[in-house]
Formats: C-alpha cells, structure tokens, sequence
C-alpha cells in the first residue's frame, strides 16, 4: 500500500514540475502578445492537477475526468466564441491558447498512466512548438506545396506498404522476400530524402564542398552530373572536381551503412575497402579546396523521393536478385563478380540489397563482399566518364582519374580482405 502511494506521489511530483514548465513557456510566449488570455503558470498546473485527481476517482472508466474534459471542452468552446464575436479579424493565438489548456488538463492522466518519457516528451514537443511559432511560420511559407505531398508519399511509403507486406514468403527464385524489398526501399529512401532535405532547406547555400557531400548521400552519379554540368560553364576548377570527388567519397559510407542494415557480417569485411577509399577521397577534395577559395553553393538535384521511383527501385531489386540467382547457378562465382562489374554502371543500390538480404549465404560473404566492391569500383568508372562528358573540360580528366584511382585502391583492399 505504502509503495503504491509512494508511486502516485512521485507522479503528482512530475505532474507539478511538467505543468509548471509547460505553463512558464506558455506566458513568455504570450505574455506580451495576449495580456488577458487564459491559462499560464498557475492555470496549466491547477488543470493538471484537476485532470489527474479526476482520473484517480475512477481509474477503471475514467468517468470522473471525462465529465471534466467535457467541462473544460465547454470552457474553451466559450472562449473561442467569445473571441471570434468581439475581434474583427483573427488574433494570434485564438486556437493555440485553448488547445494548450485542454492539453494542460489531459497531461494529467498521461503523468498518471504513461511511463516517465511520453509524459516528458509530450510537454517538451508542446514548449518546442509554442517557442518554434515564428522559426515554424516561415517553414511553412518557404517549403512548396510539393513538397509537403512528398511527405505524404514517404509516409505511405513506411506506415501503409510496409506493414502490408509482413510475413509474406521469399519472392520463387530470389532471396528476398516482398516485405525486405519494401524494408530496402524504406532504408534507401530514408538515407536520400534526409540528405535531400538537408541540403535544400538545412544548408542551403554552403558551398560547393557541403553540397556535395550530402548529394553523395542520395546519389553521388546525380552529383558528378550536375558539377560537371557547372564545369562546362565555369570551367573545372580544383572546387569543382573536388566536389565531384567528395560526393563518391560520400557513397562508400553509404554503402556501408545500407550493408550494416541488414548483414552485419558482411558490413564488417567491407569496412576496410570502403572507408579506405573514402577517406582518401576526403584528402584529394581537401587538397583541391586549399587552391580555391570559391564557395558558389552546389545546385539541389530534384527531391528523390518519388512513389513512381519507389517502385522502379523494387522492380530493379527484385530483377537484379532473380538475375544474380540465375548467374549464381549457372556461372559461380565468377559469374556474380562479372555481374558486379556491369551492374556498377546502372544503379548499385539494388545489386548491394540483393546480397546483402539472404544473397550472402548462397553466394558466401567472401564473394558478395567482393562483389560489392566491384560494382562501386565500376560505378567510379561510370563517374569518371560523366565527368568527362558532361564538363567537355580538358582538365576533367584530374577528378575523373581519382574516382578511377579511388576504384582501384577499393578492389585492392577488397581482394585482401577476402582472401
């Protein structure tokens, strides 16, 4: 007995000190803008308070704090239209003030019932969003309609297509099965609107050097193209080719983490040959950097979080890992690295899922991590012609032989690491 009091005492502890919080951001915010708005620091705490005293009556049905919801609902109902009534235009704050008093009385049977980090993190996220007004309004004003329905789209992406596709048998001749191709796509897809996102709206206009490294997050061959495009234009300067070196520096890591997802082991033999090579290529961008002191901001490819390229991404998984099945059976071996080195100039991204998702152990981790290593070693190749083409810069040839040397030096290590 005395340990379950003790038990509610420690949350009316919580609930007080939450409240009180809650309540002090809630007048610095609105202090000078509303004077005569209700709630605050005595108001959010005594509404907690209320809500979970109200909610211990009757622990079963919750009948006693659902008639004081009803009267605080009331409450705030009167207030809202007593403000629309007597104010010609709409004030600032007319929704949040009472939806912060109805969150103040609920956040008394959530300290009650929830464990200590929702209680927490719900009054944290309610202060973050009353302080983040401003900083928030002009996010909304500056993110395009576009980009909220690509939102949406990831979200249906993880929260409905996902779900659906759990426990459904391996896909008849592959090694995945439909739910670890979604769980790919989700995996990818994160990695590249993340990195999009912040080098659109984070870091907008930091230089040629930032920009690259986060396009070598959702794609490094995108990157080279849009460099090399500016290359043509501006000539290849060491700011340029380094940046076009930095964002295939930046897909080795990549590589690794969408390896480590889903096959530890295999991750653990490529550390060697990818992070080598990659910080190499972060030495060879840094040398070019100190003989420029240009910062023109890289231009933002377009978002890649697209439905339509969702689901060519998992129609190339699904293709790529029937192929690898085939040539596995009939061609060993040296078929899967001979495969490796021509699926390195098209996308490598299914080709490294489809091992990494039950290929390892038909095909043993020694040659998938090789074959791995080649497709990135044949997608430098890829880069380096891009460089070339698209720049049509005699001095292409500088960034254009790195990615190549980058390439060579990543086989190396591989073929010892498996050895």
């Amino acid at each position: 007995m005395s340990a379950f009091l003790n038990a509610d005492a420690e949350r009316f502890a919580l609930l007080i000190g939450l409240s009180l919080f809650f309540g002090f951001a809630f007048e610095e915010f609105y202090c000078d803008l509303l004077p005569e708005r209700p709630g605050g620091v005595r108001t959010f705490p005594l509404l907690a308070l209320a809500g979970g005293s109200l909610y211990l009556i009757d622990r079963q049905h919750a009948g006693a704090f659902i008639a004081g919801l009803i009267v605080v609902g009331a409450w705030t109902y009167g207030y809202l239209r007593h403000q629309l009534r007597s104010k010609s235009e709409q004030v600032e704050g007319t929704f949040i003030i009472p939806t912060a008093n109805l969150l103040a009385y609920v956040l008394g049977a959530i300290v009650i019932t929830q464990p200590l980090w929702l209680s927490v993190g719900v009054t944290v996220a309610a202060v973050l969003l009353l302080s983040g007004r401003e900083a928030l309004h002009e996010l909304a004003r500056r993110v395009p309609r576009d980009e909220v329905s690509t939102a949406g789209k990831f979200l249906i992406l993880v929260g409905i297509v996902l779900p659906l596709l759990a426990g459904l048998p391996k896909i008849p001749y592959t090694s995945v099965t439909p739910f670890g191709v979604w769980l790919a796509v989700v995996a990818v897809s994160t990695i590249s609107y993340g990195s999009y996102l912040l080098q659109r709206y984070v870091f907008p206009s930091r230089g040629t050097a930032l920009g690259a490294i986060l396009g070598g997050l959702y794609s490094s061959t995108a990157t080279t193209v849009v460099l090399a495009r500016r290359a043509r234009a501006e000539g290849m300067t060491p700011e340029l080719g380094g940046g076009i070196v930095l964002a295939t520096a930046m897909m080795y890591p990549r590589i690794l983490a969408v390896s480590a997802i889903f096959d530890a082991p295999l991750a653990r033999v490529l550390v060697v040959p990818l992070l080598v090579p990659s910080a190499v290529g972060f030495l060879v961008a840094w040398l070019a950097s100190r003989a420029t002191s240009a910062t023109k901001a890289t231009e933002v490819a377009r978002n890649p979080l697209q439905l339509e390229t969702a689901f060519l991404f998992a129609a190339l998984l699904i293709a790529i890992s029937l192929l690898t099945t085939f040539v596995r059976t009939h061609l060993g071996a040296a078929g899967v690295l001979g495969l490796a080195a021509v699926v390195g100039f098209t996308d490598i991204d299914p080709f490294v899922l489809s091992l990494a998702q039950g290929g390892v152990a038909q095909t043993g981790l020694a040659i998938a991590a090789l074959a791995i290593v080649i497709a990135s070693a044949s997608n430098n190749v890829l880069k380096s012609l891009y460089a070339a083409l698209f720049s049509r810069r005699r001095e292409s040839w500088v960034p254009a032989a790195s990615l190549i040397g980058l390439g060579a030096i990543a086989i190396v290590l591989g073929a010892i690491a498996t050895r």
